[in-house]
């Protein structure tokens, strides 16, 4: 990984003192700071402190130099996660919100690639990126001051116990704790939390749930550190919810639980087809009985901006404060291998046509290899190829409307089916054509 090279303070005297000079008849204030020690570093994706990286106006410099900086009038949104698969989607769409005046990405490194397509929108916006730790306090505090909404994407996603259960609980947990906390001495009125179906199950493969919804009150009995973490996350977002804030106001929060959510970059997705590819176009067949109702992110994101747009209204504020809603969208409901050869048929993929193991004996299979690598652990680290909360999300019928969503959001899905599905495939499609024409310099 290259080294990026950004201007930091260090330790205690990351705050800098400020002179404010207001300009009569001008929407923002020119905060300058005096005179520092500033450090040239590099930074790394562990344990960094915050780092202002990008604005729109100034920049920082990769010298000791330091320039102003400008804080705009009006409501801002810190979004946690921002360089992320759902958090890009949201900054696009709150960069066509008319009345927001900034935008603050929080991620812990933007990849090149982002820091482009974010700097196009600073036409439209006034949009800073942040490098910072999530466990950083200082770095949240800092990120929160002046900020209207926060909007936590920010997460692990590990469904196969790859990480230590300590680095998802601390990301997870303690993170989306320390960034509540800083919102309340910062006096941020409003949190958005992105969640997850799987605090909500599935618990069992033979347990069937159909269109679900809010009033059902399902929760997830799984120890796994993603959806347990998850789960103690949302219930300290929602138990935050009429925390009294520094200045007097009060915190209002609400969390979204998407579906399995696909789309352009989906991490998940980008294994399945590259496993495929190297196994002559044939998918994995490994959940033939799930019935799901994966949810575009587009529409993952857009439900973020109408939960955003409602905790701001007055007229709909109380009606979702401290409340959760399920996002789904039109997409039809399948089982992931189903969906997984919808999207890419077009490319010449093929469905495993073998058979496959029962479901009870996989769940077994599962428990004995879990039973394995717990024996090897003081001496060998054996991830699993599969494990029993794995086995029982590929093989449930657990499906959820977005109805509640509907009728206190106003939401319903940006972007149809068919619309996702044609953006997707197309993704797909680079990726085929770039694995080919990687064979084919590989050949040369």
């Amino acid at each position: 990984m290259s080294k990026e090279y950004v201007v930091r303070v260090q330790g205690e005297e990351a705050e800098p003192e400020t002179r404010v000079d207001k300009t009569p008849g001008l929407p923002w204030e020119i905060r300058r700071p005096e005179p520092r020690l500033f450090q040239v570093a590099s930074n790394s994706l562990t344990g960094s402190p915050c780092n202002l990286i990008c604005s729109p106006v100034f920049s920082f410099l990769e010298s000791a130099s330091w320039q102003p900086y400008l804080t705009m009038a009006g409501w801002s949104c810190l979004v946690t996660g921002a360089g992320g698969f759902l958090g890009q989607r949201i900054v696009r769409l709150l960069a066509e919100e008319k009345e927001l005046q900034e935008i603050r990405a929080l991620d812990k490194v933007f990849r090149p690639e982002q820091r482009e397509e974010f700097s196009k929108l600073q036409s439209k916006t006034n949009l800073m990126m942040v490098e910072g730790d999530i466990l950083d306090e200082q770095c949240l505090k800092r990120a929160c001051q002046g900020i209207s909404v926060v909007i936590h994407t920010a997460s692990v996603i590990d469904v196969m116990n790859v990480l230590h259960r300590e680095t998802i609980m601390n990301v997870n947990l303690k993170g989306t704790q320390l960034l509540l906390e800083a919102c309340a001495q910062a006096s941020v009125p409003i949190f958005i939390y992105t969640s997850t179906i799987e605090v909500a199950g599935p618990n069992s493969y033979r347990e069937i749930i159909q269109n679900g919804h809010e009033e059902e009150h399902l929760e997830s009995r799984w120890s796994a550190p993603y959806p347990y973490s998850k789960k103690l996350a949302e219930k300290a977002v929602l138990a935050a919810n009429g925390w009294a804030l520094k200045n007097g106001g009060t915190l209002h929060t609400c969390a979204l639980r998407p579906m399995y959510i696909y789309g352009e970059g989906s991490a998940f997705l980008y294994d399945c087809i590259y496993k495929a590819l190297r196994n002559d176009g044939v998918l994995t067949h490994q959940s033939k009985f799930s019935i799901a109702n994966p949810v575009y992110v587009g529409n993952v994101a857009w439900a973020h901006i109408l939960a955003l747009r409602a905790l701001r209204d007055p007229k709909k504020a109380p009606s979702v404060q401290g409340q959760f809603y399920y996002i789904s969208d039109d997409t039809p409901h399948q089982s992931y291998d189903d969906f997984n050869y919808t999207l890419s048929k077009e490319w010449g993929f093929s469905l495993d046509s073998r058979m496959s193991l029962p479901i009870c004996l996989k769940y077994w299979l599962a428990f004995l290899l879990e039973i394995v690598s717990f024996l090897l652990r003081p001496i060998y680290k054996y991830p699993p190829p599969f494990n029993r909360h794995t086995v029982t999300l590929l093989n449930s019928v657990f499906t959820f409307s977005y109805k509640k969503a509907q009728r206190d959001l106003g939401y319903k899905p940006l972007f149809s089916w068919e619309e996702a599905k044609q953006k997707t495939v197309e993704w797909i499609g680079s990726l085929v054509k770039q694995h080919r024409e990687t064979l084919k310099t590989k050949t040369h």
